[in-house]
């Protein structure tokens, strides 16, 4: 039987276990949270003038929810950027494309793999920071009762619903952000150049905003959208962003993930 996308996923799992830059990726989404956990510790007080700031030192429930704050920018971005900007370059770097396409795959196999396997890091990496900073938190303050942003008091395991449901609305611009990725590391065959293009792309979009006329794009951009988890944290839920964020996101992903299929369906190796 010949392989197929779920050979070549297991394939991409594979290669990911054995590269530094999958490693970089988590470890950046272990120990940040625990540097957080140990920095507010010692000072014995949180970032009283952010959200949720107030509740650092009161309840584990509070930490995830300023990480996905700080990080939400810069760090989430590049976790997701450092292995979906690699998948594609790293094949033409090393030559293996055309050792790949000799094994009874074909290109739209090979391409569903690597979407596939950059998803599931994407969504790994990201939940594996919210856990740790919850377990470190936990540890250190408990898990009790948080106020949401609406003011209301929910229970400690009303509240870790609401925690769970605010990472999966921020996975879909992290998906985005893959997406994007994978496009320049298709497009330019440079890792490093996907990594950075992918951030810089998100950071050219925050200064649009700045622009005078260009002020109505700013529902638009991703760093618009990596805020529409907040509307899991309001009393009742506000629906609202989360929806838009969720179009506006295919908007961006879909064409990206096309854009990179067709480039790598076109590409020739018979050189490498």
């Amino acid at each position: 039987m010949n392989p197929g996308v779920a050979t070549v996923y297991r394939w991409e799992l594979r290669k990911l276990r054995y590269q530094k830059r999958t490693y970089l990726g988590l470890g950046l989404a272990v120990i940040v949270p625990i540097i957080f956990v140990a920095a507010v510790s010692f000072r014995n007080h949180g970032p009283h003038d952010v959200a949720f700031g107030d509740y650092v030192d009161r309840s584990g429930l509070a930490v995830p929810l300023v990480i996905l704050l700080f990080g939400a920018i810069w760090m989430f971005p590049l976790i997701a950027a450092l292995v979906a900007g690699d998948i594609v370059a790293s094949e033409d770097h090393n030559g293996t494309l055309k050792t790949i396409l000799t094994r009874s795959v074909n290109r739209g196999q090979v391409f569903a793999g690597k979407l596939l396997a950059a998803a599931v890091y994407t969504t790994l990496s990201l939940f594996v920071a919210m856990l740790t900073s919850l377990i470190a938190a936990t540890i250190v303050w408990g898990l009790h009762p948080i106020a949401t942003l609406s003011g209301t008091i929910v229970s400690s395991g009303e509240g870790l619903k609401l925690v769970v449901f605010a990472y999966l609305v921020y996975l879909m611009p992290m998906l985005t952000v893959a997406a994007i990725a994978l496009l320049l590391s298709s497009l330019t065959r440079n890792s490093a150049a996907s990594v950075v293009g992918a951030l810089v792309f998100t950071l050219l979009e925050e200064l649009t905003t700045i622009i005078p006329g260009l002020g109505g794009l700013q529902p638009y951009i991703l760093p618009t959208l990596f805020q529409a988890w907040q509307g899991f944290l309001q009393v009742p839920t506000d629906w609202a962003p989360i929806a838009h964020s969720a179009w506006v996101c295919a908007l961006y992903a879909g064409p990206a993930a096309f854009v990179a299929y067709l480039v790598l369906l076109r590409r020739d190796v018979t050189g490498g």
